[in-house]
């Protein structure tokens, strides 16, 4: 636990280090450099000057530029959540997942990916049993998943 050395401690005066230094001129900051309010600038200033080694060796990239500028930036319209395939049964029901398991027609439950996300990628496995997935955007992987089981692709606008 960190406690701050002020006045609140419960250290005694005493035993205090500026008792020791009564009568020492510059109490213990030396007669050259003195104990000046802030020598090196306060906060980040002289990155670029005389704080210049530092900056460069310990925080780097922090000055200067890099890339292009794309001057009004609307995140909106690259908005594209994912959703995996392992995920894929969890937006539907459970209900759903155990009539489809029991249906042996083939009849395939169809799964609306577009409120939970508009892309779907091909991480995981599925189970044996088709499966209609409508989604914005498909990866190739989950769209050759999804046919392996028997199941479709369709695209939403």
């Amino acid at each position: 636990m960190y406690v701050a050395c002020t006045s609140t401690t419960n250290m005694p005066s005493r035993l205090r280090k500026s008792r020791k230094l009564w009568g020492h001129v510059s109490h213990g900051h030396g007669r050259i450099g003195k104990h000046r309010k802030y020598p090196g600038g306060r906060v980040n200033a002289g990155g670029l000057h005389h704080h210049r080694i530092n900056i460069d060796n310990y925080h780097l990239g922090y000055l200067g530029k890099a890339g292009m500028r794309h001057d009004h930036l609307k995140r909106n319209q690259s908005f594209c959540p994912p959703v995996n395939l392992d995920k894929l049964w969890t937006l539907v029901s459970e209900q759903t997942r155990v009539n489809a398991a029991k249906n042996k027609t083939g009849a395939a439950p169809i799964t609306d990916v577009v409120r939970s996300g508009y892309k779907v990628l091909g991480k995981g496995k599925l189970p044996k049993h088709p499966v209609t997935v409508k989604a914005k955007f498909f990866s190739r992987r989950a769209e050759e998943k999804v046919k392996g089981v028997g199941g479709a692709c369709v695209l939403v606008a």
